[in-house]
């Protein structure tokens, strides 16, 4: 019984049994008063000998005759004030009187079970009105072990009958849910067994059936969930296979800007005063770039990038940030020189950085950064009037290989900005987009 389809076979066999049981009670009840109503009857019918004969009376053998059609040691009728009795030598005494107009729907069922219970037969007076001539009054002394028997019989068939119900019925359920329930459940537990020993097989993703049902929704999500989890495992492996590479190249990449370092420090001894003057932000670049491979490669041993906090003023970091920008694109800040936030300056960079030439890719003329400071945090503000973003890049925004807005884009900026102002305890966002351009929030908290 531990499978489905077993439980509930069971189960239906054992409700209908119970709706035969409730019906059972009512029915016997009914039956043994049917019973007293057709003796009442017939008593009646028989009762009318007397009135075929002048003087009221019949003879011995007659009245045996009738009292035994009835299956009673006596009757009497009383019509008004004439009394009317068809009884044997010596009737019996009654050992219970059962009158027909006191029984309502409780008694008649309790007196019908309790009639199969008793085990000792009885003598029963019943007195009731005749059926067919409600104003006549009839009585009756009847055995009770006949109608102990019909009854016993009656309840034999109800049970027998029930018990081919049940079968039927149970049958047609059992049937029935498995092919609406039983079946649709284990194909979907199949599929989700069969997926989970190859995920990345899009052969084994469950196909909806097109039920317009529970099941049918049911079916829909697993697939849904199925597409999404084989693509999240596409894009795992996908960022395994950046940070193997990176791993490989870093040394190399390190070595290389090293170099390029060394050669850097010539042109702080040159005699042109532009090339001195851009000698410190080129330094900063290369800085930057090497503290960023071993961050790179740190983030992907590690699953994040490791913070290293200071306090700092946030306009002189946009300043470096828009210098650091190529093009003709108009940038401008208005963040307060004064203000001071304290988080780690180059993931901080890297975040303004990336926004910002994301709006330059996108074809923005104009870039403004600005700030305010509430009592918990810092708000960086960063809007460009570009196209905007894409439906497709919105819908996988900060998502890896989703939310890239350009052709050969990975979406890696974004979801790297984000997790970045994560780590710091704030976040980003997308608060608008449109034909006027895009606009991104920044949050950081003003204590670290």
């Amino acid at each position: 019984m531990r499978s489905l389809s077993a439980r509930l076979l069971l189960l239906t066999i054992s409700f209908v049994m119970l709706a035969e049981v409730l019906i059972f009670a009512p029915s016997i009840g009914r039956y043994r008063l049917t019973y007293f109503e057709t003796k009442l009857d017939t008593a009646h019918l028989a009762i009318r000998a007397l009135d075929a004969t002048p003087d009221g009376m019949v003879s011995e053998e007659l009245e045996q005759e009738l009292l035994r059609h009835v299956g009673a040691y006596a009757i009497a009728v009383k019509r008004g004030d004439i009394r009317q009795v068809l009884a044997g030598a010596m009737p019996p005494m009654a050992d219970e009187t059962v009158r027909m107009s006191e029984d309502g729907f409780l008694p008649l069922i309790a007196s019908a079970l309790e009639e199969l219970a008793t085990g000792r037969p009885r003598i029963l007076r019943v007195v009731g009105s005749s059926p067919k001539e409600p104003g006549i009054e009839i009585e009756i002394l009847i055995d009770s072990a006949p109608l102990k028997r019909e009854m016993v019989d009656f309840a034999w068939r109800i049970f027998l009958l029930s018990v081919v119900i049940s079968a039927i019925t149970a049958t047609l359920v059992f049937l029935s849910l498995q092919w609406l329930l039983v079946r649709p459940m284990r194909r979907i537990t199949g599929s989700m067994v069969e997926f989970s020993q190859a995920p990345e097989d899009g052969s084994r993703i469950i196909q909806p059936s097109g039920r317009s049902d529970e099941i049918g929704m049911a079916e829909a999500v697993l697939a849904d969930m199925q597409r999404e989890l084989k693509s999240a495992l596409g894009q795992q492996k996908h960022l395994a296979a950046l940070g193997a590479a990176v791993a490989k190249i870093n040394h190399d990449l390190r070595g290389i800007l090293s170099t390029v370092l060394l050669v850097s420090d010539r042109l702080d001894r040159s005699d042109d005063p532009d090339v001195r003057m851009a000698t410190p932000l080129l330094f900063s670049a290369i800085d930057r770039a090497v503290a960023l491979c071993s961050r790179t490669l740190d983030y992907v041993r590690e699953g994040g990038p490791e913070l290293r906090k200071s306090s700092f003023r946030l306009a002189a970091l946009v300043a470096e940030v828009l210098a650091s920008q190529p093009g003709d694109t108009r940038l401008t800040s208005s963040v307060p020189e004064d203000l001071i936030v304290q988080a780690d300056r180059d993931e901080l960079f890297r975040i303004l950085a990336n926004l910002t030439r994301n709006a330059v890719e996108a074809g923005a003329s104009e870039i403004t950064l600005s700030a305010r400071q509430g009592p918990d945090s810092v708000e960086l503000i960063i809007s460009d009037n570009g196209p905007g973003l894409p439906e497709k890049a919105r819908e996988g925004l900060f998502k890896p290989f989703q939310g890239s807005a350009r052709i050969g884009g990975t979406g890696l900026g974004l979801a790297i900005a984000r997790e970045i102002a994560v780590a710091h305890g704030g976040n980003l966002s997308l608060l608008e987009t449109g034909e006027g351009g895009a606009t991104f929030l920044l949050i950081l908290p003003r204590h670290g």
